[in-house]
């Protein structure tokens, strides 16, 4: 395993790789206030013939914080440059919620790049306008950490959400800058990708949680039968971040979905 800093547009990506270099890759993008650390249960119980990159959204994790706003164009942009750091050619990428929309982009933009999509408990377009305009305005107006309850209460099934392990999670949403946050925010409010992602034509897979207060069930299979001969799986019992509460379901529909498009050899 290995950590490195790749540029971006002048800010730094922490990015983590692991597995033989031939390896088929493997490319994981976090959630809206999560680190890659958010892929480790799911990555343990992965087949070791696998070349895996993760990174740190920008302004999330070790990752650079950048000034003013962050266009979702910006961060297609910053999965480009990890790509291309990392000479990666036909990835499947994980993307989880504001990463699965990175992940539309990304194949929208370099489909070279894109062998499959797993589009985790995401879609082409996140609430509206209003919506997330009223969350910037509260998380500026009280801080981040004043809303995390109320955050984790969308994230994780009922199963779940009072746990010591879910604890962790809101530790790790507290400490993603306020300024990155609401950045990404405004980022997910800007974005549409029904129209690009309809044209898609790559192996996909679909994952939803259905206790998922943030991307209900629905609005994932909305997006995932935008593409044609996509699959989708919707996990029991889990909400926003199923890859947390049952990694062990997570990483078999992975694998399922890894070999049946011939990535594993």
């Amino acid at each position: 395993m290995q950590d490195h800093f790749v540029t971006a547009k002048g800010s730094r990506l922490f990015t983590r790789v692991q597995g033989p270099e031939a390896a088929p890759p493997l490319l994981f993008a976090n959630s809206l206030g999560t680190n890659l650390s958010l892929w480790d249960p799911v990555i343990a119980l992965l087949p070791e013939r696998l070349r895996i990159i993760r990174y740190d959204m920008r302004g999330h994790g070790r990752s650079d914080v950048s000034a003013g706003s962050v266009s979702m164009g910006q961060l297609v942009s910053d999965a480009e440059a990890i790509c291309d750091h990392y000479e990666l050619a036909d990835a499947v990428v994980v993307g989880l919620s504001i990463g699965g929309m990175v992940a539309q982009g990304l194949a929208t933009k370099r489909l070279d790049l894109v062998r499959g999509l797993v589009l985790s408990n995401t879609a082409a377009k996140i609430g509206n306008a209003k919506l997330w305009q009223d969350r910037i305005n509260a998380i500026t107006r009280d801080g981040l950490p004043a809303h995390a309850d109320a955050i984790l209460d969308r994230w994780f099934g009922r199963d779940f959400r009072h746990t010591p392990l879910a604890a962790t999670y809101r530790d790790m949403l507290c400490a993603t800058p306020q300024d990155a946050y609401t950045a990404l925010c405004a980022a997910i409010s800007g974005t549409d990708f029904y129209t690009p992602t309809a044209a898609l034509r790559v192996p996909t897979l679909g994952i939803a949680g259905s206790e998922d207060g943030a991307t209900p069930a629905d609005l994932v299979r909305e997006t995932i039968d935008l593409i044609p001969g996509s699959r989708f799986e919707v996990m029991r019992r889990c909400g926003h971040l199923p890859c947390v509460e049952q990694p062990q379901i997570y990483a078999s529909l992975l694998t399922s979905f890894l070999s049946s498009i011939g990535h594993l050899t």
